[in-house]
């Protein structure tokens, strides 16, 4: 059994160690393709413009079914 085995209790270890993990990060946040700061902006917007266009949407189909179930089903 190799010591690496042994000081884990018989089970392998199956990633880097914890000082490696620092290197291996740094190393794979250097791959990535960062986007630009008028994408990051255009991507923001986007976002913000479909949350609310969602939100809008919900918000109608929620008034929908209450005045349908307030006005049909208790009758009020």
């Amino acid at each position: 059994m190799s010591t690496r085995t042994q000081a884990t209790g018989g089970r392998r270890s199956s990633g880097p160690s914890i000082a490696q993990l620092p290197r291996e990060v740094t190393s794979e946040l250097r791959k990535v393709t960062w986007p630009s700061r008028e994408e990051a902006v255009r991507l923001t917007i986007m976002v913000l413009v479909v949350s609310a266009a969602v939100g809008l949407f919900l918000g109608a189909v929620d008034y929908v079914f209450t005045a349908l179930v307030t006005n049909l089903l208790l009758g009020v």
